[in-house]
């Protein structure tokens, strides 16, 4: 493990840690969904020997520590338990930053707040520091959890961000900073297969959670929306789920809850556990492409938990996977975003006002123009720098007529 592994032991407040790498036998680094923060566990020698000394940790002490591998930085925390044997051993076992989360209790208020607004008020109130935020959009009405944890106020809140808009989102940690991340958003290239890097798997379908329709009931009890898989039923029955919409919902959010709700529950549940090569960047939350020919799978799979171990000279990874289902709605929805970019001879479009040009080459005379509704008259799909041709609506508005670049119109 010598020069990949580093492990670093910061005492008392030191700037400057000590390094115990070659005390270390193996690491364990490993988190899974609904946990609030991910895991360090290492053995290390314990004993005095030749050019070696025991590590001296005292979790009373709040020592935290920094393990690398290759040069990457891949877990910051607090060393909060420890172990020792007459085996001349000690395991220690450390938490990233969102154990602060799940440790602190208080009473939480919120009105008309979003589920990132709540994610910093958390992090702000236990003196976390807060990296990267992902836009919630959905305003929660009113949540209010007296004497429970600022992690689970969280969950509560990026549920009901889910309900409202189908979106699902989780909190990491990096480098002692918690970030909130837009689960889809967060898909890495990263490729296991049969005969490359995939060692062994286990891969089960059940229906026994499934459901095949959806119905949207008032607080009155009456029906205000509902959707079913009348192919799936037609299989194997109705199985119906029943929910209440928040009251602040349109009618076209009650839909789109719908579609969530029978699109993430009206899909066999498809779990996939498997041994791989170790990938430092595939960790819980984020979505890998799995390839097993044999069982017809070639598809983006989330992981629900990771372990990775580093023992031997070796970084091996065992992963639970399932279903990345909410990705067809996103590229549902790219689809449709691009449907709407495709434009063509004949469109009126709003020029954003810059440059037109008198051909559409590179190196051609260019004029500043001011913005203004613009007709295309002509397309030029061959790969030149100036692709659309435009000619102005509205004379008293914009001049524009000439040839102008991709992104300068709407």
């Amino acid at each position: 493990m010598a020069g990949k592994i580093s492990l670093i032991i910061f005492k008392n407040g030191e700037s400057t840690g000590t390094d115990i790498s070659s005390l270390v036998e193996s690491v364990k680094w490993k988190g899974r969904k609904g946990s609030a923060s991910r895991t360090l566990t290492a053995t290390l020698i314990d004993d005095d020997g030749y050019k070696h000394a025991r590590s001296g940790i005292d979790v009373e002490q709040g020592y935290q520590c920094i393990f690398s591998y290759s040069g990457t930085e891949l877990f910051r925390g607090i060393i909060m338990s420890s172990t020792q044997s007459n085996k001349k051993k000690m395991n220690i076992t450390a938490y990233d930053c969102g154990i602060y989360l799940s440790n602190n209790k208080d009473t939480f208020s919120y009105e008309n707040k979003t589920a990132s607004d709540i994610f910093k008020d958390c992090c702000t109130r236990f003196g976390l520091q807060v990296g990267s935020v992902a836009k919630c959009s959905y305003r929660i009405p009113e949540l209010t959890k007296p004497k429970t944890t600022a992690f689970d106020v969280i969950c509560d809140a990026l549920s009901l961000d889910f309900d409202a808009t189908g979106i699902r989102h989780y909190i990491t940690s990096e480098k002692g900073s918690l970030s909130l991340i837009t689960r889809r958003d967060n898909i890495k290239q990263w490729v296991i297969e049969v005969g490359q890097n995939l060692e062994s798997y286990t891969y089960s379908k059940s229906i026994e959670d499934i459901k095949t329709r959806v119905k949207m009931v008032s607080k009155e009890g009456t029906t205000v929306a509902e959707k079913s898989n009348s192919g799936m039923e037609k299989k194997i029955g109705i199985f119906q789920e029943v929910d209440t919409p928040d009251e602040s919902l349109t009618t076209a959010q009650v839909k789109d809850l719908i579609d969530s709700i029978l699109s993430e529950k009206g899909t066999p549940e498809r779990t996939l556990s498997l041994d791989a090569v170790g990938i430092p960047d595939v960790v819980s939350g984020i979505g890998v492409f799995i390839i097993i020919p044999e069982l017809g799978l070639s598809r983006t799979f989330y992981v629900d938990s990771d372990t990775h171990t580093f023992a031997d000279n070796m970084h091996t990874m065992n992963l639970k996977l399932t279903y990345a289902t909410d990705l067809d709605k996103a590229e549902k929805e790219q689809t449709e975003e691009q449907k709407k970019k495709d434009y063509k001879v004949g469109d009126v479009v709003q020029f954003k006002g810059g440059t037109h040009y008198v051909s559409s080459y590179p190196g051609a005379k260019g004029y500043q123009v001011g913005a203004g509704p613009a007709k295309i008259t002509i397309m030029n799909g061959s790969g030149k720098a100036h692709p659309w041709h435009l000619i102005t609506t509205d004379w008293s508005r914009t001049h524009v007529y000439g040839w102008v670049d991709d992104g300068t119109f709407e």
